[in-house]
């Protein structure tokens, strides 16, 4: 496995799409975030979305967040939801402060149930 990886990346980083198809689908099958992450900071919008979907799946909330404060919505839109699912009251606000106006509506509506009264 290791020769035939070797063998994908040398074609995919001369242009070989085929290969770097081949990288992001094995990436993904082996959770190999390092692997995924190295594609997706490579341009590779396939290998970014598989790498916020598996970071989700762990509730990987640092990489999401990585990849939110580097411009990608699917990853915001997931952080938002991971953050809303925990309670995270101090990831909204700092999502909300950075301008998420996803991040303020679930942090407005976090605040009024806890002012509601029992």
């Amino acid at each position: 496995m290791t020769d035939h990886l070797a063998d994908l990346r040398e074609r995919a980083a001369n242009g070989d799409r085929d290969a770097v198809d081949q990288l992001v689908e094995l990436a993904g099958e082996r959770g190999d975030l390092a692997e995924l992450r190295r594609l997706a900071d490579g341009g590779n919008t396939d290998a970014a979305a598989q790498l916020v979907e598996l970071a989700t799946e762990r509730g990987d909330m640092a990489e999401l967040r990585r990849l939110a404060d580097g411009g990608d919505r699917d990853a915001a839109d997931q952080l938002v939801e991971l953050a809303a699912e925990r309670v995270d009251i101090a990831e909204l606000r700092r999502l909300a402060d950075g301008g998420n106006r996803d991040a303020a509506d679930v942090l407005a509506e976090l605040t009024e149930q806890a002012d509601e009264p029992e």
